[in-house]
């Protein structure tokens, strides 16, 4: 809700599932979305008496990657804690996570200035329901551990974000960052990424009381709570009412947010170092390692590719929103001989994506290589193969993988004019009403019957041709 009497204030913290090997302390299998409950679970991560934890290095190593990718400061030492409270899928009654001493301090994403990152362990899932056959009964809750010690980044954000729709766009550039350095899927229905959103409003420049809007699992919900959140503490304020610092959920049916419990503070939760785990040291080869694996992020391929190939910035956006897709087109345009960057762009992005997107693969594992797709496009650009054919020519590049200039030949336009008289011949004695029509004048009817000859000659046949022996045989 846009008002200016009053300041918008909003932060951040989003949490996502990294996509290692084992859970955060223990070997089980990081595998959330196993369907059979209970399975990836160990005397470790159910907290049996006795057990001790082990750090997942990958883990560690993939928060510190991101912090350098985003600009953040990363410690010589750092450690875990103990973070204390109760939920029925949190086994051992207390979170690991990290309190003083984060993984990474600081950082810039989208414009927005970072607090930390840090690395902690997921809790379980509960299932609610009703027991079976008991309508009206109490809800039952069951639990699932398969996805408590799940290693967990947590990226806390300073209160720079002025709107829900800059929040909506953070929190996409970061799923994307995640994805480009391949350290988390980072899928919001599959609960691999959630955010959380801190909002105030004030009429001066103070901040206002915050209300923390938490398990956003969607970015719908990130913004239709943020704009309904913002909107009810403008309301208030109108009213004279006082804000109340709380937690507070999302009612996706509703579009409503409603009061959860009154917030906790961080000492609440009685943070203590983590006396099981050794405090952690980031050597400098470890950092310069890590920093030559960073890929070009998304928002440094947007700019040069608006700068190297003369794309426009929302052509660019588009390529680079998927890794896979904007490597395809890069290794398409070094192949190459005559296609513009507009011509790859428009193909790839529509028929090409089309069949990638019907089969669910990604284009890596299609039968089309870079070099045979820009070998398609040469013929498109020179005039070998209009539209029409250039898309047959790709469906059956699809199908068997062939070489474009061995395949052109066999969908090439059919102008033998004999061959085609034998088609329209067919065709007018198969539409007698649509022949009837025409002799009364209506001129429709020709171009119907012309196209029921182009499907019978899977789209080969020569338009014009056909239109003159349709109308030589029809008068």
């Amino acid at each position: 809700m846009e008002n200016e009497k009053y300041k918008t204030t909003i932060g951040l913290e989003i949490h996502a599932e990294l996509k290692t090997k084992s859970k955060m302390f223990c070997d089980c299998k990081n595998d959330p979305d196993k369907k059979s409950p209970n399975v990836n679970v160990c005397p470790v991560c159910l907290a049996h008496p006795g057990v001790l934890p082990t750090i997942n290095r990958q883990a560690v190593e993939f928060v510190v990657k991101l912090g350098l990718a985003l600009g953040g400061k990363i410690p010589e030492h750092s450690k875990f804690d103990r973070k204390s409270y109760f939920y029925p899928d949190l086994p051992k009654g207390y979170q690991i996570s990290q309190y003083d001493e984060p993984l990474v301090s600081g950082g810039i994403l989208n414009g927005v200035h970072l607090t930390r990152i840090h690395l902690e362990e997921d809790t379980g899932r509960l299932q609610h329901s009703l027991p079976a056959g008991r309508q009206g009964s109490k809800n039952s809750s069951l639990v699932d551990f398969n996805r408590a010690g799940v290693p967990l980044m947590e990226l806390v954000t300073e209160p720079d974000i002025k709107s829900a729709d800059e929040a909506l766009a953070f929190a996409k550039e970061l799923q994307l960052t995640l994805r480009y350095l391949g350290i988390s899927d980072a899928d919001m229905e599959k609960g691999q990424m959630r955010v959380e959103a801190n909002v105030s409003v004030s009429k001066g420049s103070e901040l206002g009381t915050k209300v923390e809007v938490k398990n956003l699992n969607s970015f719908q919900s990130v913004k239709g709570a943020i704009e309904y959140e913002v909107k009810r503490h403008i309301e208030a304020l109108e009213k004279g009412e006082k804000i109340v610092q709380a937690t507070a959920g999302w009612d996706t049916v509703k579009g409503v947010t409603y009061i959860q419990r009154i917030k906790e503070n961080a000492h609440d939760y009685r943070y203590m170092p983590e006396p099981d785990l050794p405090p952690l040291e980031i050597t400098a080869d470890v950092l310069e390692r890590l920093k030559r694996d960073i890929p070009e992020l998304p928002s440094e391929k947007r700019v040069r590719f608006v700068k190297e190939y003369g794309l426009s910035e929302t052509q660019a956006n588009t390529l680079s929103f998927d890794r896979d897709i904007a490597e395809f087109y890069e290794e398409t345009m070094s192949e190459k001989e005559k296609a513009s960057a507009e011509l790859v762009f428009n193909y790839l992005t529509s028929d090409f994506l089309g069949l990638v997107n019907a089969a669910q693969i990604t284009p890596k594992e299609s039968k089309i290589t870079p070099a045979k797709f820009a070998d398609l496009l040469d013929l498109v650009e020179e005039g070998t193969l209009n539209s029409r054919k250039a898309k047959d020519v790709l469906k059956e590049m699809w199908e068997t993988g062939l070489d474009p200039h061995d395949i052109k030949d066999s969908v090439s336009q059919i102008t033998d004019t004999s061959a085609l008289k034998e088609t329209v011949i067919k065709i007018i004695e198969a539409n007698p009403k649509a022949v009837e029509d025409y002799k009364k004048g209506k001129g429709n009817s020709l171009q119907f019957l012309i196209g029921k000859a182009m499907a019978e000659l899977k789209g080969r046949g020569n338009p014009e041709l056909l239109r003159k022996i349709f109308e030589e045989n029809l008068n």
